[in-house]
């Protein structure tokens, strides 16, 4: 059996890895292919291009690269033509997954949306694009299966992956131990994954830090780099207005961070989940710019909100969105909220319980293996239709 993955974020790329080893467990000898990053790589993946290499967030940031997503898809459709897998999932990373999904519709083979996008949130009207060129739907999240239900889209609930991947991280003890050896406070920055979002977002992570330091100076701030390019940046960036603050760059730890932190100041995504599934409180940001600001104002749906606040529909996590390179009043509002946990002990432990709490009542595991089993049912069937 042959299986095509197409994810091109890098979480995305990791929560494709941990279904595709599932698939493995249930079904040996199963062959893998298509487009991601490190994780689905090693996980045994053929990878056609690194999809992930492209990963970026805005409308301005993408417009550069559509020659090269062209190019990329068409050589997907090229593979699917030629290989005939027996299943395409796709996995979050919409714009270009599309494209992927309407090549698998035409050359007859099944397609599976693993991790969504977030239609409910924004361009609803892409719900034609689901019912045209998907089979079925893996909803990770519950209201969201029932979004889709209610447009009559074939939706299989499933669970979200990143409990399962947080449940099975082993944590680096050690790593831990050197964070708290002072038993200073520790502020974790978790500045994103993709490359833009830690130029846009680091920098004025940094000016936070800057601002509560003279207050509080035994205070740590590791930062959970995702890249060595982007540990590279922040280093750079560090040289030119950071010196002497205490901050420490890590690859490749952000659970590690998140474990060891009182709290958090992160950009928003889907590893708010692992901030839920560890309970720790976090200041969730996010930076765009003026244009992209614009442009997605006319097309969100709701108001901008982290995951664990969708969930519970208040917030959990106070959000500031920062528009614009200078958003002087929203990095006031978050160095205010970091001094009222770092000076109120109660009012960060009360932040902390709220986590804790929410997490004993929606964090549950074996997301993935109900995928895996899903996606061969799901193909089983489509095997046996005249």
């Amino acid at each position: 059996m042959h299986f095509f993955f197409s994810a091109g974020e890098p979480s995305g790329d990791q929560h494709a890895a941990f279904l595709m080893r599932a698939i493995q467990v249930r079904c040996p000898g199963a062959r893998f292919s298509g487009f991601g990053g490190q994780h689905l790589k090693e996980a045994g993946a053929e990878i056609l291009f690194p999809l992930t290499d492209l990963a970026v967030i805005g409308f301005t940031a993408v417009l550069p690269l559509l020659k090269k997503f062209y190019d990329v898809a068409h050589q997907g459709r090229t593979f699917l033509n030629e290989q005939k897998p027996d299943a395409v999932i796709l996995v979050d990373f919409p714009g270009f997954n599309w494209h992927i999904a309407k090549y698998a519709r035409q050359a007859g083979i099944p397609v599976y949306y693993y991790c969504p996008p977030q239609l409910w949130a924004w361009a609803s009207w892409r719900i034609r694009k689901i019912r045209k060129y998907v089979d079925c739907v893996l909803s990770v999240l519950p209201f969201e299966a029932e979004w889709y239900r209610q447009r009559n889209v074939p939706v299989e609930y499933v669970g979200h992956p990143f409990f399962d991947e947080a449940a099975a991280r082993q944590l680096d003890t050690a790593y831990g131990e050197e964070l708290r050896r002072s038993g200073s406070p520790v502020v974790g920055l978790l500045p994103g994954s993709r490359g833009n979002e830690v130029t846009r977002n680091f920098p004025l992570m940094v000016e936070v830090v800057r601002r509560l330091h003279p207050k509080y100076p035994t205070v740590r701030f590791p930062v959970a780099c995702y890249k060595p390019v982007q540990r590279d940046f922040c280093a750079t960036h560090l040289q030119k207005v950071g010196a002497g603050l205490p901050i420490d760059l890590y690859l490749d730890r952000t659970p590690e961070i998140i474990a060891a932190s009182d709290f958090c100041l992160m950009v928003s995504g889907s590893v708010s989940l692992e901030l839920l599934a560890r309970g720790k409180p976090a200041l969730v940001m996010y930076c765009v710019s003026w244009l992209n600001y614009l442009i997605g104002k006319m097309l969100v749906h709701i108001r901008w909100m982290s995951l664990p606040n969708l969930i519970v529909n208040r917030e959990m996590m106070p959000e500031f969105l920062c528009v614009g390179k200078h958003p002087q009043l929203q990095i006031d509002r978050m160095t205010e909220q970091a001094e009222q946990w770092l000076s109120n002990p109660q009012q960060l432990a009360k932040a902390t319980e709220e986590m804790q709490a929410l997490r004993q009542e929606v964090v549950e595991v074996g997301g993935v293996a109900t995928a895996a089993q899903t996606i061969l049912r799901l193909v089983a069937q489509a095997s046996h239709r005249p």
